[in-house]
């Protein structure tokens, strides 16, 4: 294929050189295990402490409060499952939202059959929750608040702030999916009053494999991996340096672009917006138009399969997505459309296109064109596109 215009950004992202080349001395020269004694491993711990920091900075954390785990989706379940036992003698009652991610919403139905009784609040049509219906839903019993930060699907960014400030009022534990958000926008959890926030070091150019879940201080959370005394007793299993090494580089990279990077995605996000919907007929965006991430754009196409959608994509050389890469294989419409209200058929013909660092305004330019070919040419092969048309003659 000789062109590739990538666009899935909110699925992954390439692995930055400087992280690359951050990481390769862990993996053949600094190689001793942080937990050894001898001042060889030693430098490693030393090493891996330096990217708590750096981490716990980005947020307005101590480097106490970070704890490294496998992905987003540990973090996720491990906020979760040790809350809910941890906090079991005061109640055992979980609110979250219908457009959580699936590492949230599988969390919360296995829990479920532990016993606990979880609300999920609804989202208006842009992807927002009601603050009036997150104060109705809360119980005596009521342990956990966990909404995220920002949608990966539809791009909409929740007032966590408000969320924050009504759980602390409530000596309700407020846990954040940041995955989507951290790195793309600016986060800090005490003006949040963010208790645990989850993030991911493959979303903001590190590498894969690597994420993790800040625990405020006080914050009365169980071990979730058990077997060595790792992550101060509460995550056991030798570190990964390497990993550790590039999502702390990733995050200081993430910190220092963010500014001129994410200004440069809303532009070039807005511009493919007012193209896509002022050119193509029959076309949606989904999540809020200003509250959302900046490289966040999201379509419903009426008539068409995204499936189809994203085949010709590719055959043009463009790589975007239906939804959440995790549910990729399901041919069920996304949960997180539904939950906003669209019917079946429109939510089948979505389309998620995510920028980077790397997009350029002659890529949108060729996305476009290319989108706006693709579309009219599905829906000279829909029935339902025949059947509107003669219908409105």
């Amino acid at each position: 294929m000789d062109k590739l215009i990538y666009l899935d950004h909110a699925a992954t992202t390439k692995t930055a050189p400087e992280v690359v080349e951050a990481m390769l001395p862990y993996f053949t020269e600094n190689y001793g295990n942080p937990s050894s004694v001898y001042s060889f491993a030693a430098k490693n711990k030393d090493a891996v402490n330096r990217q708590r920091e750096i981490i716990a900075e980005a947020l307005g954390a101590d480097g106490s409060e970070i704890y490294f785990t496998a992905g987003g989706s540990e973090a996720d379940n491990w906020a979760l499952k040790a809350a809910a036992e941890a906090y079991a003698s005061k109640g055992r009652h979980i609110i979250t939202t219908k457009i959580e991610h699936h590492a949230v919403l599988h969390t919360a139905e296995y829990l479920e059959k532990k016993g606990c009784e979880v609300t999920y609040l609804d989202v208006d049509e842009e992807g927002l929750i009601s603050l009036e219906e997150l104060k109705s839903a809360i119980r005596p019993d009521t342990i956990l608040i966990s909404v995220m930060y920002a949608n990966n699907e539809i791009g909409t960014i929740e007032p966590i702030k408000e969320i924050g400030q009504i759980a602390q009022e409530n000596g309700i534990l407020f846990h954040t999916d940041a995955v989507q958000a951290f790195g793309q926008i600016p986060i800090r959890v005490d003006e949040c009053c963010i208790d645990m926030l989850s993030a991911s070091g493959h979303k903001l150019n590190g590498p894969k494999g690597i994420g993790f879940l800040y625990i405020r201080k006080g914050v009365k959370i169980r071990s979730f991996v058990h077997g060595g005394a790792q992550e101060r007793k509460r995550r056991a299993g030798t570190e990964n340096v390497p990993g550790i090494i590039g999502l702390g580089t990733a995050v200081d990279r993430a910190v220092r672009t963010m500014e001129e990077r994410t200004a440069k995605e809303r532009e070039l996000r807005d511009y493919l917006i007012e193209r896509v919907l002022s050119e193509i007929p029959y076309c949606r965006l989904n999540g809020h138009r200003s509250m959302r991430l900046p490289n966040n754009a999201n379509f419903s196409f009426q008539f068409i399969e995204g499936e189809s959608l994203l085949i010709r994509l590719d055959m043009k050389g463009i790589c975007g997505s239906s939804g959440s890469a995790c549910t990729s294989g399901s041919l069920d419409p996304s949960h997180v459309l539904l939950a906003i209200g669209l019917p079946h058929e429109t939510a089948h013909g979505s389309l998620r296109l995510t920028l980077g660092e790397e997009t350029t305004k002659e890529d949108v330019d060729y996305v476009a064109d290319v989108l706006k070919e693709i579309v009219a040419g599905l829906r000279e092969m829909s029935p339902l596109y025949e059947d509107f048309l003669k219908k409105n003659q």
